[in-house]
């Protein structure tokens, strides 16, 4: 309760040091205006109520009229003398109003500097937004926020491009696998006299076709529903090292296709607490980018280390070295390393992102290491 009060006064002195030097400014200024005030009000009392000022009227209603002494004496008196009262607080109004409003300008100049500023954000100028230093709070958190503007729309015009070309790509990807279906669909009703052998290709090439396009397809839904905002974690106790065999055993047709192998060393005692599906669906991703990335021949590794509250899972394969700035990237919605754009090769460039996503709801974190030929994810996961 105590560390929360310190943290509430911090809170509230540094909101309050802000803003120190615009209030020292004001304060000064004003007591410079009021000064000011003062020196005018006591300089109009000497000038009006001294005799020097009556001898300088006199002389000049002589001058002007051609008048004596005596009746331009009389004149001063009933045009000043008579009214000096009046004169005088006329006069100090009028000195008032002057000082008041160059005072009023003075202060309305950081609105309008602020004003100017806002209207550089609607405007979404590209330069900085400078203020006088007594604002420099303002204008950071101004400068802040059009940054942060700009790099979102920035992001979302990126984002939205590589959506716009993912569905272009996937698109044209559907193409082939659905005209080799057809082609050979047809092959096998035109053909009567056909081999079985030849039958048998000719079916199992078009069942792979048709399994690519359902692939594809479901990437379609992946992008239309790429949301994980709402997600409801549903959480549950799993044996690590089952999930993870289970899923090796399921990768093994694919393991075949490039000669590959999968070593496993995780403990057999290691109970998390996660979405079980969501994990699942993490590891499975990883697993499948291992195997896609990997040279023919080559060894996946995948290992579990506990620590006292959380658990490090590796993954391990060897395959090109990813370059620093695509590292940057890897996490990224709809990046796909594979620039080749295969049909055969890679999907919408979701599955990375959404792994991400997952192990952050689950307090988590995932990371990428690439060089020397070996790349490797590592996702950590708290136990509780």
């Amino acid at each position: 309760m105590r560390n929360k009060i310190v943290k509430l006064f911090q809170r509230k002195q540094k909101k309050t040091d802000e803003f120190s030097t615009f209030k020292d400014k004001i304060f000064f200024r004003t007591v410079f205006m009021v000064m000011l005030a003062i020196l005018c009000v006591w300089s109009l009392y000497s000038f009006i109520f001294y005799r020097n000022f009556a001898n300088w009227v006199v002389s000049v209603y002589q001058k002007i009229f051609n008048l004596e002494y005596t009746a331009a004496l009389d004149l001063y008196q009933r045009t000043f003398r008579n009214y000096e009262e009046i004169i005088f607080i006329v006069a100090i109004a009028i000195v008032f109003f002057v000082i008041f409003r160059i005072y009023l300008n003075w202060f309305t100049k950081y609105f309008e500097e602020i004003n100017q500023g806002m209207d550089r954000l609607m405007k979404e100028d590209a330069a900085e937004i400078f203020l006088s230093p007594e604002l420099f709070s303002i204008e950071r958190k101004m400068n802040t926020i059009r940054h942060t503007i700009t790099k979102q729309k920035r992001d979302i015009l990126v984002t939205e491009q590589r959506k716009n070309d993912l569905i272009m790509y996937l698109a044209h990807d559907l193409k082939t696998p659905l005209a080799s279906v057809i082609g050979y669909l047809n092959l096998l009703r035109d053909e009567r006299e056909i081999s079985e052998g030849l039958r048998e290709k000719y079916l199992l090439i078009s069942l792979n076709k048709a399994e690519r396009l359902e692939e594809l397809i479901n990437e379609f839904f992946e992008i239309a529903r790429f949301n994980l905002s709402d997600i409801i974690l549903q959480y549950s106790k799993i044996n690590l090292a089952r999930l993870l065999e289970q899923l090796v055993f399921e990768f093994n047709p694919m393991f075949r296709e490039k000669n590959l192998s999968c070593k496993l060393d995780i403990p057999n005692d290691i109970m998390l607490r996660c979405d079980a599906d969501k994990i699942q669906r993490v590891f499975d991703n990883l697993l499948r980018n291992a195997v896609i990335y990997s040279f023919n021949d080559s060894v996946i590794e995948v290992t579990a280390d506990c620590q006292d509250d959380s658990v490090t899972v590796q993954f391990l394969n060897h395959g090109d070295t990813i370059p620093k700035e695509k590292l940057e990237q890897i996490f990224g919605q709809f990046y796909r390393l594979d620039t080749s754009r295969s049909t055969e090769r890679g999907g919408a460039g979701l599955g990375l992102a959404i792994a991400k996503e997952i192990i952050e709801l689950h307090k988590g974190t995932i990371v990428v290491k690439s060089e020397e030929e070996v790349i490797e994810f590592i996702v950590t996961l708290p136990f509780k």
